[in-house]
């Protein structure tokens, strides 16, 4: 009885070596695979850290000036000096509303002809227009201009004298890269872990390896374990460069712990690889499997995980099902740890979560496997 144990233990990590060793081969065999899960996250890190930002800067702004004065001028030259605005001086405003409408610029100031001597009374006035096609563009425009208009000790409703001290928590460069960055990790763990994989075991329900697989003494888990191996060394690539990126070429500060990073990480790619291994199951065709991983696990964890929109802004049914996912608890957990810190509350009771998912998506995969072919 007891040498039984360590016999079937022996067969079992033997079939199950072997099984890793096949499963290698045709992912390095396998160029598009190899494309997707190597090449395409190295151009989403370029793409989203380099090409991707929701900062506005150099805004253009039309310039009415009707007073020429030396004040109004001081207004319009603090206004240069700012890099989020671009301040061109018109002639009239019929002139600062085409190019409005041409849409070279973002909103029009106009300083009236009374400025000067009304600002001396303590009681100046200034007109702001603003394009509202896009009304977070608009915003983010009108709080630069308040703020250039505060530092020029000019205000529109001249309440008085006031300064304004401004400290921006857990991103001080004040930039969207910072911001992107974690979300970036979840986009780049969710394709590997859920696109890929079901792609790649659709793929082999389709051709009937697996079938074939199956009337051998190989047990479904075995097969299971040896097609979430090598992608899960796959996604840990794309994590390792998302990291390596974050640190060296955009500058993210990690104020949390890396082996948190990591270990959060981890859970997330087995609740993702659960994700991928369960839709193969139920679809087994490869275009099947891609549209229903496209649509259930890497739109949402890029639209609904907060990680573009703040859930909070959305319909409470869209909000319950963006703390339905997965992913927007790991986009949370990751943010802290990259910006805040160890947050241990927040990470424990995030770890506990995505440990539940990964639970319940793999052992729904194996207990759809098995059903399917025994």
């Amino acid at each position: 009885m007891n040498a039984a144990g360590p016999d079937r233990r022996g067969a079992f990590l033997r079939r199950l070596a072997a099984l890793v060793r096949k499963e290698v081969k045709q992912l390095l065999r396998d160029r598009s695979n190899l494309m997707m899960g190597i090449a395409l996250p190295v151009v989403l890190i370029l793409i989203f850290g380099y090409g991707l930002s929701f900062d506005v800067k150099n805004a253009p702004l039309a310039v009415v000036m009707e007073d020429t004065s030396p004040a109004a001028n001081d207004l319009v030259a603090g206004m240069r000096l700012s890099p989020y605005l671009d301040p061109r001086p018109v002639h009239d405003m019929p002139q600062a509303e085409r190019l409005m409408l041409d849409r070279e610029v973002n909103g029009i100031l106009r300083i009236p002809p009374d400025f000067s001597r009304r600002l001396t009374l303590g009681d100046a006035h200034l007109q702001l227009i603003l394009h509202g096609a896009d009304a977070n563009t608009a915003r983010t425009v009108q709080g630069y201009v308040q703020s250039a208009l505060q530092a020029a000790g000019t205000r529109e409703d001249s309440i008085g004298s006031v300064r304004l001290e401004q400290r921006l928590w857990f991103n001080e460069a004040n930039t969207s890269t910072w911001f992107l960055v974690p979300g970036l990790v979840v986009l780049i763990t969710t394709l590997v872990g859920a696109f890929l994989t079901a792609l790649v075991m659709a793929r082999e329900w389709e051709r009937g390896t697996l079938e074939a697989l199956f009337v051998t003494p190989v047990r479904p888990v075995e097969i299971l374990l040896a097609k979430i191996i090598p992608y899960f060394g796959v996604g840990l690539i794309g994590l390792a460069m998302c990291l390596l990126a974050a640190r060296f070429l955009f500058r993210v500060p990690i104020e949390g712990s890396l082996l948190l990073i990591l270990l959060v990480s981890v859970f997330y790619l087995f609740v993702a690889l659960g994700i991928g291994l369960l839709i193969s199951a139920v679809t087994k065709n490869q275009f099947t499997a891609s549209q229903v991983a496209l649509i259930v696990s890497f739109m949402p964890a890029l639209m609904l995980s907060g990680f573009i929109y703040d859930l909070r802004n959305m319909p409470l049914v869209v909000q319950g099902v963006g703390r339905a996912l997965p992913a927007t608890y790991f986009l949370q957990t990751l943010k802290s740890l990259f910006l805040a810190g160890n947050l241990w509350p927040m990470v424990l009771k995030n770890c506990a979560i995505l440990l539940g998912y990964a639970v319940v998506l793999l052992a729904a995969a194996r207990a759809k496997t098995r059903k399917r072919v025994g």
